[in-house]
């Protein structure tokens, strides 16, 4: 297998397992997709990490092993073989590739069922995840504020958390903090609509504009909950609507994300 079937490969895995990334990422110019499916692929990988046993040990074992790739990557040693590892490699530099080590050492939080001991904490966890999953695609692709790409970072990912939230309580989980969901939800969505403004204040070089296409249908998801924080709980739209189609093709035309 070659490199390109690597990167279709990863394609596939984000278009089954990530749709909103993979949407954004065909909305991207081809030169950023060898970066960006590995990348997201690569994401989505460790984020099932936790859940594909009921063993802890088994799951901090898994993490382990991304690490362990992550490693080699940064210190330019030989990459083990495999569809996302080796396109990964390809597309990372030692930075970006310490820099996913530390998100792979947050998802080890997955691996227990606990509940976030507070919105601190539960944003903390938010930006070390999504945030630099962001802001690593953001500066392979040429932008230098990691500010601003950490903003739109944790806008997209407390959307995507927030909108995980009825899946994650079907599976026994608490993934937000004791007290009232509604609360918790409104509190969320303001501060992720505030870091979306923040990103939307800032410039970002048009290079590196098309990796910020996931914000569209995070600020849609963002203003629905916001709108009725207390719905937190009920299972969310199965797709994005017309409306939210047609404003990422119009952002992506116009390289505007």
């Amino acid at each position: 297998m070659d490199i390109d079937a690597d990167i279709a490969a990863c394609a596939d895995l984000v278009a089954r397992g990530d749709p909103p990334r993979f949407r954004a990422t065909m909305a991207a110019p081809v030169a950023l997709r060898p970066m960006l499916f590995p990348l997201y692929a690569f994401n989505l990988e460790v984020a099932r990490a936790p859940w594909v046993t009921q063993e802890p040990m088994i799951a901090l074992m898994r993490l382990q092993w991304w690490r362990d790739a992550l490693e080699e990557i940064a210190s330019g040693a030989v990459v083990r073989r495999h569809e996302v590892v080796t396109p990964l490699a390809a597309a990372l530099d030692a930075q970006a590739a310490r820099a996913l080590d530390d998100l792979v050492a947050a998802r080890e939080a997955d691996v227990q069922a606990e509940a976030p001991a507070d919105l601190d904490t539960l944003g903390r966890y938010v930006d070390r995840t999504a945030g630099t999953l962001l802001w690593t695609a953001a500066r392979l692709a040429g932008a230098p504020d990691e500010a601003t790409a950490r903003d739109a970072g944790l806008a997209q990912g407390i959307a995507g958390y927030l909108e995980a939230v009825p899946a994650l309580v079907a599976k026994g989980r608490h993934p937000l903090p004791h007290g009232d969901p509604a609360d918790h939800a409104e509190r969320l969505a303001a501060q992720a609509l505030e870091a979306l403004a923040r990103f939307r204040a800032a410039r970002v070089p048009a290079a590196a504009r098309p990796v910020f296409l996931v914000l569209p249908e995070a600020e849609s998801i963002l203003r629905r909950i916001a709108a009725e924080p207390g719905r937190v709980l009920d299972p969310p739209p199965p797709e994005p609507g017309l409306k939210t189609r047609l404003a990422l093709g119009l952002r992506a035309a116009l390289g505007k994300p």
